[in-house]
């Protein structure tokens, strides 16, 4: 059946609009920088999931088990390369 009002969609936006006002307000509240990056990083985090299920329907297909694993793999892959990075350049690992 086929819903004639998108209310997931609807929602969707409405929590992308309301992430988006939290990050917005580290400037308005001029925060300090050790809070505002754990903000920005943890709404960042939930706007690209959001994005990612909501919008680009990566659970309504019939492989999503498939679409999943590759989304986890490429979240592991890119972690490894950015801790790894910060490990050898800049924390200084001997």
């Amino acid at each position: 059946m086929k819903e004639l009002f998108p209310r997931g969609q609807v929602m969707g936006f409405a929590f992308s609009l309301v992430l988006t006002l939290v990050a917005l307000s580290v400037i308005v509240f001029d925060l300090s920088l050790k809070m505002a990056m754990i903000i920005l990083l943890v709404t960042a985090f939930m706007q690209a999931a959001l994005q990612f299920v909501m919008f680009m329907h990566a659970g309504e297909s019939e492989d999503k088990a498939s679409i999943y694993t590759n989304v986890y793999y490429g979240l592991f892959v890119a972690l490894v390369t950015i801790f790894g990075t910060l490990l050898t350049m800049v924390w200084g690992y001997q």
